[in-house]
């Protein structure tokens, strides 16, 4: 199965992110494009918008109090998933992770979600979908993405980092089961000085899922076999 042909966006993205880690030192330089306040059923946000050099990347972040002058704020990156935090889809836990944390937040009354325009674990709407057919053919999440060229995960994090930092934020409890978001922060010196799982019940049709990612990707999903 071929995979979908990457967009102009796409490319250019690839490109960047290639030029960036080819001369080891540089960042990208993100700048916050626009902000409002944004009333919701759990509370009342605001709404950030950012957008990294040259409009290769986009974010949002909704932040709840003075996250900034919190020692070390909640905080959840969550990776945009259409299929399951805007349609409900039931074949993993990504709507539920996303309401979940920003319930959390909200009862905390301080807080950040970095929304991460990095659909299907970094390889695009469409792409996921080929991934869907060959988890329909019996693949699970890791080796379709693999199937069709990809790594098991392929996103970069470095636009969350900026936002960050743009901020003021230094040190966060994470809302995460992902190691690898826990090691990106790290390595770009914001201190993880707690992670807080978020775990949802594997059904069954969830289960196959967590647990790829969980073997597989080294999610940390206690409860899940």
């Amino acid at each position: 199965m071929a995979r979908f042909g990457r967009s102009n966006l796409c490319r250019r993205k690839t490109e960047h992110m290639n030029r960036r880690r080819n001369r080891g030192i540089a960042r990208i330089k993100t700048r916050k494009v626009a902000e409002a306040k944004l009333p919701t059923r759990l509370g009342r946000f605001r709404i950030l918008g950012f957008e990294s050099q040259g409009g290769v990347e986009s974010a949002v972040a909704l932040i709840i109090g003075q996250p900034q002058r919190a020692r070390a704020p909640l905080v959840r990156i969550h990776s945009q998933c259409l299929t399951g935090d805007v349609l409900g889809s039931l074949r993993c836990d990504c709507g539920w992770q996303l309401q979940t944390a920003l319930k959390q937040i909200a009862r905390e009354k301080c807080g950040v979600l970095i929304y991460h325009l990095q659909e299907g674990r970094g390889i695009g709407l469409l792409n996921k979908l080929l991934a869907y057919e060959l988890q329909d053919r019996g693949s699970d999440t890791v080796e379709a993405n693999q199937q069709l060229g990809f790594a098991a995960d392929a996103r970069d994090y470095n636009i969350c980092i900026d936002i960050l930092k743009l901020l003021s934020i230094k040190q966060v409890r994470l809302l995460s089961n992902n190691p690898d978001k826990i090691a990106a922060l790290e390595r770009n010196t914001i201190t993880v000085v707690e992670r807080v799982p978020l775990v949802m019940k594997p059904s069954k049709m969830t289960r196959k899922y967590l647990a790829a990612k969980m073997k597989k990707m080294g999610h940390l999903l206690e409860g899940v076999a």
